[in-house]
């Protein structure tokens, strides 16, 4: 399956023309770029490499080739994310051209570290209540990137876990509390659980430790559902969730298509390679001469869903025809 191609109004919209820098503003960078490529994620997890590569393409349409007329430098925290003001401190200490930096710690630290390196994030929560940019159109600073919107994700992930689930089956959630989108998605659970009169219970998981006492209260409390909230540490993880779902016979749904892929029952996220491969775009341009403050935020809201019927098959559910036919792909 394919998700991740930009359609042709993106392209436009991220080729567009845009003021030039001074020359003065470009003084003393290397003769060959460097972007400072700085992420919460792992550097040996399958989907942070999709990412990546999905960010050299990106570059790769405005006429930059890594090896050849830019150089990368690659940080990677594997979702430590106290690790991220030591990388992001590195980067500026090279005095890269540009910083890509992927995920709300990611991009405060790099916003922390230089108030003139440009800045390209990707985040999933508001960028302007993160202090990143002034305003969307007009972000003023050093930093622009994009934004990933999130809102109400979560709630809308557990509404299609529990529409396969029995009636009163109880659904255990697990979050990172070392998440800046904590308690956004703490509330999106706890409102989206009220209105629709659904028992859950909520477990924290920042670390290796912490899954495991999380795994041993999912038993504890005969959690018939198992849902994870979207987050680099969390992703990087994926599979043992998901076996851990499977081994004890619990639909489980996560983030994105990667999440059924790596054995989960539900797959419901963003597109996020196709955010990579806008941000790396948005790189390719500020190389060129553009200014960070005067290209606006982009804003992508580009859902997938997706259900692993052999899961289902396994676990001995029928998914309903309604829910089969909002999916936008099927593992089998």
């Amino acid at each position: 399956m394919q998700f991740d191609r930009l359609n042709r109004r993106e392209i436009v919209t991220l080729l567009g023309g845009g003021v030039v820098w001074p020359l003065a503003a470009r003084a003393q960078q290397p003769s060959t770029p460097v972007i400072g490529f700085l992420n919460s994620g792992s550097s040996t997890d399958s989907l942070f490499a999709k990412n990546l590569s999905a960010f050299r393409e990106g570059l790769n349409a405005i006429g930059y080739v890594e090896g050849q007329n830019v150089t990368m430098d690659l940080r990677w925290a594997e979702g430590q994310y106290d690790r991220l003001p030591v990388l992001a401190a590195e980067l500026v200490r090279r005095n890269v051209t540009v910083i890509s930096a992927g995920g709300p710690p990611a991009a405060r630290a790099a916003k922390a570290a230089t108030a003139t390196i440009p800045i390209v994030f990707t985040v999933g929560d508001d960028p302007v209540k993160l202090g990143l940019v002034a305003s969307y159109n007009r972000p003023g600073g050093n930093a622009t990137g994009l934004n990933l919107i999130m809102n109400e994700i979560e709630g809308k992930r557990l509404g299609l876990l529990r529409d396969v689930l029995p009636p009163g089956t109880t659904i255990a959630v697990i979050l990172n509390p070392n998440s800046p989108s904590f308690r956004t998605q703490l509330n999106d659970i706890q409102a989206t659980a009220r209105s629709v009169d659904q028992k859950i219970h909520i477990l924290k998981a920042g670390s290796e430790s912490e899954i495991d006492a999380a795994f041993a209260a999912v038993l504890q409390e005969r959690a018939g559902g198992l849902l994870i909230c979207s987050d680099p540490f969390l992703s990087v993880v994926r599979e043992r969730f998901a076996a851990f779902a499977e081994r004890h016979g619990i639909p489980a749904a996560g983030d994105g298509s990667y999440f059924a892929e790596a054995g989960g029952l539900i797959g419901y996220g963003l597109n996020v390679p196709s955010a990579y491969r806008q941000a790396g775009m948005y790189a390719g341009r500020i190389l060129k001469g553009e200014r960070p403050s005067d290209l606006p935020v982009f804003r992508l809201d580009r859902f997938e869903f997706v259900i692993n019927l052999k899961i289902a098959k396994a676990l001995g559910l029928t998914i309903p025809p309604g829910v089969l036919a909002m999916a936008d792909g099927v593992i089998e």
